[in-house]
């Protein structure tokens, strides 16, 4: 009996351990981590909404729904679209009602749902997909944003002529539509085939506002009596005509709209005074040449064309998410690696960093009477909450838990450092260790290089996309994210260092970055590879021709050649303000900033991902770079994503680029042969 005793206690206590024993987390585990974002709070400050997304490994899709918390108890899910997503939810001005985008049928229509409880229930019902709505202050019309219908066009040429494209001539204006917002009508038709039965059909119809115009529109807002709306439009949907964008007032009882803003450069709508008699904004002026990297401006003006005044004419970084409200104006900023909420005085443009005990804000939410605040955030060692409190910004309350996932996990240490950079700039880097770091022990350092450039790497205890970070981290390895010169959140004169320098200054950041680590004699200094999306893969581009360092690198969706770069991609301004010029009038910048001038140099194993269909990055710069590497000798391996752009959004396809970055470092790093497994 004590032997049985003494078997049953040992087995206990080992259950026991192991189910207090952090695991290192598989790759499928953190793509299936729920997330959530966006909260929204009801107008009377009681109720607060978010999306929450999960992972369908079924439908290999990412699954947004809408979450509920009322008076900020435990949240409930209110949608479950088991083919679609649910998301962008709005409070009806009276706090009854829920409205959001969701396609339950073939296109995305506005959804709405009782605060009390029911089936939501189909608003709209257009033909063609649903960009953006807002409700009327009265909530008895919701006006929203869809691009015209040319389908009987389109049919009728496709028959006679088949398929062809035009460039940039062959697109849809965005207009605005008005539809009638009559709940107990419209439940009753529950199902889009009882539409074309309903007698209310008529009744129901959204009507167009703007009729035979010459625009497309990128945003509005109602004016806070409703008489009004203020709207934001360019004269085409194309990526680049945004420089062109102005600001104009619809008013409802005459029908007619006069333009407010129109400087030369992009003029951007943000919000209504909370009494109707002022528009903020944010614009570039006049300037077309170097808005990729400079600070937007931000203006206040009255309806009438009076009192243009710049508000934060002093604070040196890009302000978002701005919202006019009655406790003042609002924002987001980054203030390196932090991400601060804002308050801005109308009246004399100063601005204020609000306290709140969480590292980065990422959106917030007023109550009407600006009394109370719904937020998510995120700090250095846990997953992003949402949160409610009180304004100005007082006993916050956590009401999610998605921090719970990562309990019982081996994550990721994290830390800020700096070091000079080869021309004497000071560049900061996250350094990610492992929980049981050794400051005695030399480690494999793998450098993972943000997008951008104006993006920004940010402390957090499960980094990834299709960089397997945590693993790494458990295997014994650092990993250093640097915010290279042209980052977000450490001024404009910081974003405009690489401009006539891009890759060669970025590659200082990076290689100085790897020394500063050697030279403290935390890393083996034979065992450093990098990688990167995006710009981050260019710059790893970049550092395959032109340094030796590394022992492997990755380069994700980057580009090879500024001029193949430049010629193909969607957003050609970005590269003429980068560089200056363009490859027939200054042929020696894009020779000295791209990765194939050097080709003849390269000697790193080098993995290149990309997505087929590329718009920003077009897959020309990955069969380049591949092509020139295997002329030269170098081990290399191209893999391109099927049926993507220029990310990878589904979880499969991020699992296989997952481990495609795995098995390529574990070879070149570590000296290991990984099977990838096929179940």
């Amino acid at each position: 009996m004590k032997n049985t005793f003494l078997i049953i206690l040992a087995t206990v206590c080992l259950s026991f351990l192991n189910a207090q024993t952090p695991k290192s987390p598989s790759f499928e585990d953190i793509i299936s981590m729920r997330s959530v974002f966006n909260a929204v709070i009801s107008p009377d400050g009681n109720h607060i909404l978010f999306e929450s997304q999960t992972t369908d490994w079924k439908e290999n899709r990412y699954d947004r729904e809408l979450w509920l918390s009322k008076n900020a108890e435990a949240p409930i899910q209110l949608t479950n679209n088991l083919k679609g997503n649910s998301s962008g939810p709005k409070w009806s001005p009276n706090g009854q009602w829920i409205a959001f985008l969701s396609k339950r049928g073939e296109k995305t229509q506005i959804q709405a749902i009782s605060l009390v409880g029911g089936e939501a229930f189909q608003v709209t019902h257009t033909e063609n997909n649903i960009n953006d709505f807002e409700w009327s202050p009265e909530g008895n019309k919701i006006a929203f944003l869809q691009s015209e219908d040319k389908s009987k066009e389109e049919k009728k040429r496709k028959e006679k002529f088949g398929g062809f494209a035009v460039e940039d001539e062959d697109f849809k204006l965005r207009q605005i539509w008005i539809a009638d917002f009559k709940p107990n009508q419209l439940r009753q038709m529950l199902r889009p085939d009882q539409l074309k039965d309903s007698v209310y059909t008529k009744n129901l119809e959204a009507k167009l506002l703007l009729d035979s115009i010459a625009f497309s529109i990128n945003r509005f807002k109602w004016s806070p009596d409703g008489k009004k709306i203020a709207f934001e439009h360019q004269p085409n949907p194309l990526i680049n005509s945004f420089f062109k964008a102005d600001i104009s007032i619809y008013d409802m009882a005459t029908k007619s709209h006069k333009i407010l803003v129109n400087n030369l450069s992009y003029d951007g709508l943000l919000d209504w005074s909370p009494d109707g008699s002022a528009i903020l904004y944010q614009t570039n002026l006049n300037d077309s040449i170097s808005n990729y990297y400079k600070n937007g401006k931000l203006f206040k003006i009255n309806t009438d064309g009076t009192q243009n005044k710049q508000l934060a004419a002093d604070f040196d970084e890009e302000i978002y998410r701005l919202k006019w409200t009655k406790s003042g104006i609002f924002g987001v900023a980054w203030q390196k690696t932090k991400r601060l909420i804002l308050r801005i005085n109308p009246e004399n443009g100063k601005v204020k960093s609000l306290p709140v005990n969480s590292e980065r804000i990422w959106n917030y939410s007023f109550s009407k009477d600006g009394e109370k605040i719904a937020y998510t955030a995120s700090n250095d060692n846990d997953l992003t909450e949402i949160y409610y409190g009180d304004y100005p910004l007082k006993n916050s309350r956590k009401i999610t838990a998605s921090t719970a996932q990562i309990n019982k996990w081996l994550v990721a240490n994290s830390e800020v450092i700096s070091w000079k950079s080869e021309d004497g700039s000071i560049i900061e880097g996250v350094l990610h260790k492992p929980q049981n770091y050794d400051p005695n022990k030399k480690y494999p350092l793998l450098v993972i290089i943000h997008g951008g450039p104006t993006g920004i790497s940010t402390p957090g205890p499960t980094p990834s996309y299709v960089y397997p970070m945590v693993q790494w981290l458990n295997k014994g390895a650092l990993i250093l994210r640097p915010n290279y010169r042209g980052s977000a959140g450490y001024g404009e004169a910081f974003r405009s260092l690489n401009v006539k320098n891009l890759g060669v200054g970025d590659a200082w950041d990076v290689l100085s970055g790897v020394a500063a680590l050697e030279d403290k004699g935390i890393i083996n200094g034979n065992k450093v590879g990098a990688m990167g999306w995006s710009q981050g893969g260019y710059i790893s581009a970049f550092l395959t021709t032109n340094s030796t360092k590394f022992k492997a690198i990755s380069v994700g969706a980057g580009i090879s050649n500024w001029m193949t770069y430049y010629v193909n991609t969607d957003i050609h301004p970005f590269t003429r303000q980068y560089l200056k010029g363009t490859p027939w009038s200054d042929k020696e910048i894009y020779e000295k900033t791209s990765p194939m001038t050097n080709i003849n140099n390269a000697s790193t194993p080098t993995l290149i991902q990309h997505g087929e269909f590329d718009k920003r990055v077009p897959v020309a710069n990955a069969f380049e770079l591949f092509q020139g590497l295997q002329d030269k000798g170098v081990e290399t391996e191209l893999i391109i994503y099927k049926g993507f752009g220029h990310g990878i959004n589904k979880p499969k396809e991020r699992l296989a680029a997952t481990w495609h970055n795995w098995k390529w470092f574990g070879k070149y790093i570590w000296g290991e042969e990984i099977e990838i497994p096929e179940e």
